[in-house]
């Protein structure tokens, strides 16, 4: 059985109103950072998952369109890798 390692990628279609985007957008202009625009707010989520890849691939589609995103008003994308071994995140 492998381990995968998924990034999942959500973000409001670009006819949705991003309101959170606006306000990021306004506050970097008054802190200097006029020369940013078109700011857009999503969500970003890990998963580890194990079976086979093609399993886990179904599985991952399903989650991202059902449970992770509203496929009406949000756009999702992943990418998915094969972990080798154990991973370690040091403080």
């Amino acid at each position: 059985m492998s381990t995968f390692k998924a990034k999942v990628f959500v973000t409001l279609k670009p006819s949705i109103l991003d309101p959170q985007g606006r306000t990021v957008e306004r506050a970097l202009s008054h802190l200097d950072h006029g020369n940013v625009s078109g700011v857009r707010v999503g969500k970003y989520i890990e998963l580890t998952l194990s079976g086979s890849r093609a399993e886990v691939e179904a599985q991952l589609k399903d989650i991202t369109e059902n449970v992770l995103s509203n496929p009406v008003m949000e756009d999702a994308r992943w990418e998915i890798s094969e972990q080798q071994g154990e991973e370690r995140v040091g403080a």
